[in-house]
């Protein structure tokens, strides 16, 4: 869908002699909610991993605590049990000393009482105890289940983008090697095409051969309407002479492409034009060395960013911070 944004503005580009100011200062200001967008995207992978992180902190904690309240528990149980067996002996002491003096049975009789409030203050701490392990049982047991519930939504997602990444190389196969590639990393699919596949020097005017690779992303595009979809436009750090036509510099040109390609990939109207971003980046985000002829054929690019939508994995990490 970003694609499709910017075909749209270079088709807009190319039907005007000139860019208006307006025009320009739009662009700038699309550029900025797009770095905004892809901060925030940025920001919350990182949310996602620190969160996945403390949960696999606290379900260890909780394991400890487990075992440390059975350790206790297992001490309180042998305490009750050694309280117990005195407890009988004295009892079988105080039965062979009944007929004693009533001295001797008094003492016993006290003693007696002693014990067995020993032991029942000994059994309450006991059943408190077992409580408390119960209760981390429980807590652990629930923080397993939200922990892998997470896990299997965050493989899922990375599931589902090496299908999205798979289809788009079966789809793209034709044009690999060309100036195209198709590679998954950090859950995002990026697909790459150097300007050599789309277009021609200093132009941001779609040849027939590149746009046989953007229709046929785009026919991909159509059938994951989850997916979000940032086209970004790139160049090589060689400045324009001010009788390049309406390109005012490499920000404006690397613009105007992502802008190009957007309004190719609108044309599939299975796209939703709201998973569209277009954004130039001009000579500022280079892959290669501008040193040599070969880097900066590599530099010069359209980049398509693939980000699978992350609004359910955030509702389930909202409900784990309540």
């Amino acid at each position: 869908m970003i694609r499709k944004l910017a075909l749209s503005l270079v088709v807009v580009g190319l039907t005007t002699s000139c860019v208006s100011k307006k025009i320009y200062n739009d662009l700038e200001n699309k550029f900025a909610d797009v770095k905004k967008e892809r901060n925030n995207l940025s920001d919350e992978n990182a949310v996602l991993k620190k969160d996945k992180n403390a949960l696999e902190i606290q379900s260890k904690d909780l394991q400890s605590q487990l075992d440390k309240t059975k350790a206790e528990r297992d001490k309180l149980a042998n305490d009750y049990a050694a309280t117990k067996k005195s407890y009988d002996n004295l009892k079988a002491s105080y039965d062979a000393l009944e007929k004693d003096s009533n001295q001797a049975l008094a003492a016993n009789i006290n003693k007696n009482r002693e014990l067995l409030a020993e032991l029942d203050a000994k059994q309450k701490v006991l059943n408190a105890e077992q409580d408390r392990l119960n209760k981390l049982k429980s807590d652990l047991e629930a923080s397993s289940k939200r922990l892998n519930e997470l896990e299997e939504m965050i493989a899922a997602k990375d599931a589902g983008m090496k299908k999205l990444k798979d289809n788009l190389s079966k789809a793209l196969n034709a044009f690999e090697g060309k100036g195209l590639t198709v590679e998954q990393r950090n859950g995002k699919v990026y697909v790459s095409m150097e300007n050599k596949l789309l277009f021609e020097s200093g132009s941001y005017t779609v040849g027939t051969e590149g746009k046989k690779a953007v229709v046929a992303l785009g026919k991909v595009l159509g059938e994951n309407p989850e997916i979000s979809v940032l086209i970004e436009g790139h160049t090589d750090n060689d400045k324009f002479s001010a009788s390049v036509g309406s390109i005012e510099n490499n920000w404006d040109l690397s613009t105007k492409r992502a802008t190009a390609i957007v309004n190719i990939l609108t044309e599939n109207k299975t796209i939703d034009k709201k998973n569209l971003t277009a954004a130039g980046r001009g000579e500022f985000a280079p892959i290669a060395s501008n040193d040599t002829a070969d880097g900066k054929a590599k530099n010069r690019r359209i980049e398509i960013i693939l980000t699978p939508k992350l609004d359910e994995i955030s509702k389930m990490l909202e409900d784990l911070n309540d």
